[in-house]
């Protein structure tokens, strides 16, 4: 019996040593988002330890040492006060210049970004790549190439979080969401939901399989897959019937949607907005809320009868529908 609590013992104690104190660094970001947090953890240990030093200094130095002690008056030091106010002034100032530009480089992908778009819904992950290929529960992305994530949930909030990446965003239902990360080494890195989302939460987990840009290329070529999200929302744009209110040459009772995508398109309450994701989501669930001049307001609303991820090939689709000569009637 001693033995096998010794080998008990001793295999927890392996264990424990064999555990990583922190993530892999696996991302573009990730080593700035450690050095913050390492900054910020040396600084808060650095203050707690001055400030009780200083206090247990005092208690045991000025201590009353008889009944009848009266402690003596005190004076402001100016130069004392100026030095505790100034001092973490620019250290706050440092640390919010420092977050700021950190938050706003990992809020800005490139350009030249793959995008993706995920579903959360209770309790999993449905990504799908542009080319057409899904996935439950896993990621397959190309090592040193910028990946865009578009996301959004189909019943609650969840949080799509990859620690090795250091990249974690809300995932809400009605809206989308968006981060990006540019993976650094070829492996295998867990996936989570960061947000209690319901019984089965904890199970909500998932992988992503970093490969290089020559295996990805043959994983995707090998994924099965018909059509692209372009032309499943194209697919779908037909069957749905929207190719006849939305002719490419104006000639529809709706604005023709060729080259739409990015523009400023201006409202019938003067007002204008920039066409994106969010405005085209929109547009399909809860038409009436956005009435252009010169067209009445006959959108039907497609929402329940379309999931999210056929929300997302309908705005694959419209972002892919190449410029042509557009009249200004709908502007």
């Amino acid at each position: 019996m001693t033995g096998l609590i010794q080998f008990g013992l001793g295999s927890i104690a392996s264990a424990a040593i064999s555990l990583p104190l922190h993530p892999p660094t696996a991302s573009s970001i990730a080593a700035d988002v450690d050095l913050l947090y390492y900054f910020l953890t040396a600084l808060t240990l650095f203050f707690t330890a001055l400030i009780f030093g200083t206090i247990f200094f005092f208690m045991v130095k000025f201590r009353r040492r008889s009944p009848d002690e009266v402690p003596p008056d005190t004076k402001t030091h100016l130069a004392l006060e100026l030095t505790w106010t100034i001092i973490p002034t620019l250290i706050t100032g440092v640390i919010f210049v420092w977050a700021s530009l950190l938050y706003v480089r990992n809020s800005r992908p490139p350009a030249s970004s793959t995008e993706m778009f995920v579903v959360g819904k209770q309790w999993m992950w449905h990504i799908q790549h542009p080319e057409g290929v899904r996935e439950i529960d896993e990621m397959h992305v190309p090592v040193g190439v910028p990946i865009k994530l578009t996301m959004t949930s189909e019943d609650v909030i969840h949080d799509f979080y990859i620690p090795a990446f250091r990249v974690k965003k809300d995932v809400m239902p009605g809206r989308y969401s968006s981060i990006w990360f540019q993976a650094t080494e070829v492996g295998t890195y867990h996936l989570f939901c960061a947000q209690y989302c319901g019984t089965d939460h904890s199970q909500m987990i998932g992988w992503v399989y970093v490969m290089s840009p020559t295996d990805y290329a043959a994983w995707l070529a090998g994924g099965t897959k018909n059509e692209s999200m372009a032309q499943m929302g194209g697919r779908l744009f037909s069957q749905l019937g929207c190719v006849t209110c939305h002719a490419t040459d104006n000639s529809g009772r709706g604005p023709s949607l060729a080259g739409i995508y990015g523009t400023t398109e201006k409202l019938r309450d003067g007002s204008a907005t920039t066409v994106d994701e969010a405005l085209i989501r929109q547009a399909i669930v809860n038409p009436n809320s956005i009435t252009l001049p010169n067209y009445p307001p006959i959108m039907p609303t497609f929402q329940g009868q379309i999931n999210e991820e056929q929300v997302l090939q309908l705005i694959a689709y419209i972002k892919s529908l190449e410029p042509e000569e557009r009249t200004t009637s709908g502007k």
